[in-house]
């Protein structure tokens, strides 16, 4: 068949890959670069290159075999790194870094603080109660994050200053926002993040190189299928098939393959369905602000306290996150300054420190949302559309991989998927790939 791909995020870049072999692909890119969040910048420093991670960095094969397997399948080294995280807040002064007593501790006033030990105690009884809860099915879908902290009594420094943090770490939502997701959708990101398992030792890793680094053998056998700065204005589909127009023209396909976010793909089809209508307008996004630098200043004033993700307090609670990757702990650098990506803090960052600017969104997660996420099935293959992202699971590689292993599927492509086999699906309606015996096999882990 002849098939026709939009986006070359980690999605549509991995649809391309399960595809190429036995279909005529052709990739659309808008961009001058293929990779969206897998975006590494090279920097130079005191005659010295390094390569900065700005977008994605960071992943477990623990909870993402499926995109580790990926990375396995292309040779594509791997090492691990400390995904820790840190809180500061800056009404208060609070600090602490949940990776040990010493950096939990590290403002030591908080030994002597009964609010601090009960948040502690907090935690340990909301990584216990919630997983039970959501194991024997206690809780209605409809149920908040906020509603379940509310009628389960948690206080609101625990809710301050350890659930809003984690969540606003990893999701760029604000307190308001994050309060508002649906506890389920909550529950499935701490599971993968490994924050509700205590005692379990969870292994992180970053790409070798910079998450790049996995761009060339991913897009090595059909490099030459893929038209970099070519938007798609809009996608017509009849009975026979589709027709793509691009700054080229218009040219016919078989199917289509919608690997860009869900309202991107919604602008693009002419004459959408009213499923299409309901369920992508119903994921949304929410945009950020990231700046790379090298101002400490955004990080806690306690070197003990520094983290991979350091997540200061706002003012209100609709402020957006705002959060500091130290991205030099991240990727093992050893630079004479420390690589920063902060989001929505530009404005506290020292002008003369900033390195790049940059724009990235985030699934948004709420009950519209995950309600749409459980009518996945109602799009696959219909019209002669696939949708794939991140979106269809709680915005992370992994759950991109496996969308993308769902259209091969759809599309008849199980041979293709064989090495990646779905674990720990969290996307709704998953089709399960063909198991392999190499499919997790590990690579020696290359230091730089």
């Amino acid at each position: 068949m002849k098939i026709a791909i939009v986006g070359s995020g980690i999605s549509g870049l991995t649809a391309a890959h399960l595809l190429y072999r036995e279909h005529d692909i052709t990739l659309f890119e808008a961009a001058d670069r293929v990779g969206a969040q897998a975006h590494t910048m090279n920097v130079s420093l005191d005659g010295r290159d390094y390569a900065i991670d700005v977008g994605f960095a960071v992943f477990s094969d623990q909870t993402c075999p499926n995109f580790s397997a990926l990375l396995d399948r292309l040779g594509v080294p791997f090492r691990p790194t400390e995904n820790s995280y840190s809180v500061h807040d800056r009404a208060s002064g609070l600090e602490y870094k949940g990776s040990n007593l010493n950096t939990l501790f590290a403002q030591r006033s908080n030994l002597f603080r009964l609010p601090f030990w009960t948040m502690l105690r907090e935690i340990r009884r909301f990584n216990r109660e919630s997983l039970d809860d959501h194991a024997n099915k206690r809780i209605a879908a409809q149920v908040t994050l906020g509603e379940y902290l509310r009628l389960g009594g948690y206080g609101e420094r625990f809710i301050d200053h350890y659930i809003v943090p984690m969540g606003g770490a990893t999701w760029s939502m604000s307190r308001r926002q994050l309060l508002q997701t649906p506890l389920e959708c909550f529950i499935r990101l701490f599971e993968s993040l490994g924050l509700l398992s205590a005692g379990q030792d969870r292994r992180w890793y970053v790409v070798d190189g910079g998450s790049r680094a996995c761009i060339n053998p991913l897009t090595r056998a059909f490099g030459q299928r893929i038209r970099l700065n070519c938007p798609v204005f809009e996608v017509l589909r009849d009975r026979l098939g589709v027709t793509v127009l691009s700054p080229l023209g218009a040219e016919r396909f078989d199917k289509i393959v919608f690997a860009c976010h869900s309202d991107q793909a919604l602008r693009l089809i002419s004459q959408p369905s009213r499923a299409e209508t309901d369920i992508l307008g119903a994921l949304r996004y929410v945009a950020g602000e990231v700046v790379l630098h090298t101002d400490t200043g955004l990080l806690p004033t306690r070197l003990r306290a520094w983290a991979s993700w350091n997540y200061r307090l706002g003012d209100t609670p609709a402020q957006p996150a705002s959060v500091t990757c130290n991205v030099s702990r991240l990727q093992g650098l050893d630079a004479p300054e420390t690589f920063l990506v902060s989001l929505n803090q530009a404005e506290a960052i020292n002008p003369a420190r900033v390195l790049g600017r940059y724009s990235y969104a985030q699934p948004r997660h709420d009950l519209q949302g995950l309600a749409a996420q459980k009518r996945a099935n109602e799009l696959r293959g219909a019209n002669h559309s696939y949708f794939c992202g991140a979106y269809w699971g709680s915005g992370l590689h992994q759950d991109g991989v496996i969308s993308a292993m769902q259209v091969a599927n759809a599309l008849q492509m199980g041979t293709a998927t064989a090495g990646l086999t779905e674990r720990n699906v969290s996307t709704a309606g998953a089709v399960r790939a063909p198991e392999s015996a190499d499919s997790h096999k590990r690579i020696p882990h290359q230091e730089s």
